[in-house]
This record gives structure tokens, C-alpha cells and sequence, in this order.
């Protein structure tokens, strides 16, 4: 009976103990936030879910907005070669369509069927949005404080990981080229 008391005790002590570390992983994560511009929640595109950006701290960002029906709506197979290149080495692609310059789709559905469809998207996708003006979006917003406005659909910008500088490249910059990887690659290199 001893024996068993003990054993008993030690099951529910090892229980409790396992329990209060996932209550307080649960707690920081919900808790985790950022001080910098990515401290934003914004639905994903042709979802409910929203997600906030924090979730990306201390990794590295490629930005871009993206329309459906430009001359450059083909690079989006390229920005997805470049997720699955850089993944796993803390890259963030984040996809945001905008018909700021009147080449995306009317309905959110037909953008999801370009960028899921389409062209295989897997990196996050944003509802269609502002980029320039005094409508941007807040991650635009700081974009473009830091360097300026897109000019057109597919302006990449890559975001270090500590989120001190901003690089702008513009539409004719595909995602394959040389100057665009050894930006992601030094802020690969700097997590």
C-alpha cells in the first residue's frame, strides 16, 4: 500500500509538473510580442484566419505586392522557389495583393486561385490591400517611410531579421537574380 502511495505521488507530481511547464510555453507564446512594425494582425487571403506578424520576429522578411493580372504575375514560381530555398534558413516570404495600380482581381477568390492554383503558393498570402497612399497598409506604411512606395506590383522588400534595414527592389528584379539573393543571403546570414 506504501508503495503505492508512493508511485501515486510520483505520477501526479511528474503530471503536475508537465502540465504547469505547458501552461507557461502556452502563456509566453500567447504573450510574444514585438516592438517593430510587424506588430500587426491581418487576414490571410480568402480565409477568416488572421495572423499577426509578430510570429515572425527575429527572421528575416521578403515583402512584396503582387496583382493578379500584371506582366509580372509570372514571378510569383519564382518568389515560391525562393521560399522553398530559404525556409528552413528562417526566410519570411509574405505576399500582399493590391490593386493599387488596377490589375488585380475584383474578387478574392480569383486572387486566390492565381497565387494557390495557379502558381503553388505556399508562403503567406494577405487579403488584397493598399500599398501606397495614406490607405497603406501599417506594414506598407513603414516601407514606405523607409524607402518609398512601390511603383508598380512585385516591389520586393527584404527586411532584416532585427528589422534596422530595409532593402527595395523593384518589379524587374526577379526573384532569381543575383542582386536580390545576396541581399536575402546577408540577412540570412545576420539571424
Amino acid at each position: 500500500m506504501f508503495k503505492k502511495l508512493i508511485l501515486s505521488t510520483a505520477i501526479l507530481g511528474n503530471c503536475f509538473f508537465a502540465y504547469a511547464e505547458t501552461e507557461k510555453q502556452s502563456s509566453s507564446a500567447s504573450t510574444q510580442r514585438c516592438d517593430d512594425f510587424t506588430n500587426v494582425t491581418l487576414r490571410k487571403l480568402r480565409s477568416k484566419e488572421s495572423i499577426n506578424l509578430c510570429q515572425f520576429k527575429d527572421k528575416p522578411l521578403l515583402i512584396v505586392n503582387t496583382a493578379s493580372n500584371c506582366g509580372f504575375t509570372s514571378q510569383f514560381e519564382g518568389l515560391e522557389a525562393v521560399y522553398q530555398k530559404y525556409q528552413a534558413q528562417g526566410l519570411v516570404v509574405l505576399g500582399f495583393p493590391s490593386d493599387d495600380f488596377f490589375q488585380e482581381e475584383d474578387d478574392e477568390k480569383e486572387t486566390a486561385k492565381v497565387c494557390y492554383v495557379n502558381y503553388g503558393v505556399t508562403f503567406p498570402m494577405f487579403a488584397p490591400t493598399e500599398v501606397r497612399g495614406s490607405d497603406a497598409n501599417p506594414i506598407f506604411k513603414y516601407l514606405n517611410e523607409q524607402t518609398s512606395s512601390p511603383n508598380w506590383n512585385f516591389y520586393k522588400y527584404v527586411v532584416s531579421a532585427d528589422r534596422s534595414s530595409v532593402e527595395r527592389f523593384n518589379s524587374r528584379t526577379k526573384p532569381d537574380s543575383e542582386k536580390l539573393t545576396n541581399a536575402i543571403e546577408q540577412a540570412i546570414s545576420k539571424i
